[in-house]
């Protein structure tokens, strides 16, 4: 079985971080967050935040926002309308029935893509869209038990990641990983 990370991973890019502008052009006082938008992805990525200060930092102003979406669903729909031809060409090589996605980004976004490109499977951070508050981020090590609680007994054949520091705990369940640049494929484990 291959699982995959997303963002940066199959998507050419952070889905999260392109959902935020696209909720600028919607709500365009949101314009006085991009620095802080900018400088968190930029300390995730680093590895420089804990999935527990992340949420303490940044949640209560997500979620106040998320709170106030009329229609979360729809927004997810044309959102992927506009950013569909973002998903790197090498997935659909690679694609398999059985693949599964353990992401840090919402479920209720990767529920939406995953459907568009036949990916029954799917793990994420969760987001009750009534509250918009997040009751599960699926963040590095906070990977593991959602994609156990999912998936009790699957054996990883193919892990595929970006970031081999973020995502160590599932390059070490998998029989073999990889590391994605871009297009560029390479085998690191």
């Amino acid at each position: 079985m291959n699982v995959y990370d997303f963002d940066d991973t199959i998507y050419d890019g952070e889905s999260c971080l392109d959902f935020f502008f696209y909720y600028i052009k919607k709500t365009p006082y949101l314009i006085k967050y991009i620095p802080r938008a900018l400088y968190a992805v930029l300390r995730y990525k680093m590895g420089k935040v804990t999935v527990e200060q992340a949420l303490e930092k940044y949640a209560p102003m997500v979620e106040e926002y998320l709170a106030s979406v009329e229609d979360i669903d729809a927004d997810c729909e044309d959102f992927w309308n506009k950013h569909m031809h973002k998903i790197r060409p090498f997935y659909k090589e690679l694609q398999r029935p059985d693949d599964i996605i353990v992401t840090g980004s919402p479920e209720v976004s990767v529920k939406v893509i995953c459907e568009r490109l036949g990916i029954k499977h799917y793990v994420g951070s969760v987001i009750d869209k009534d509250t918009g508050k997040i009751t599960r981020l699926c963040m590095r090590s906070q990977k593991i038990p959602a994609f156990l609680e999912a998936y009790p007994d699957v054996q990883i054949d193919n892990f595929y990641t970006d970031s081999a520091k973020n995502d160590k705990p599932l390059i070490d369940m998998a029989q073999h990983a990889f590391l994605v640049k871009g297009n560029k494929i390479i085998q690191i484990k």
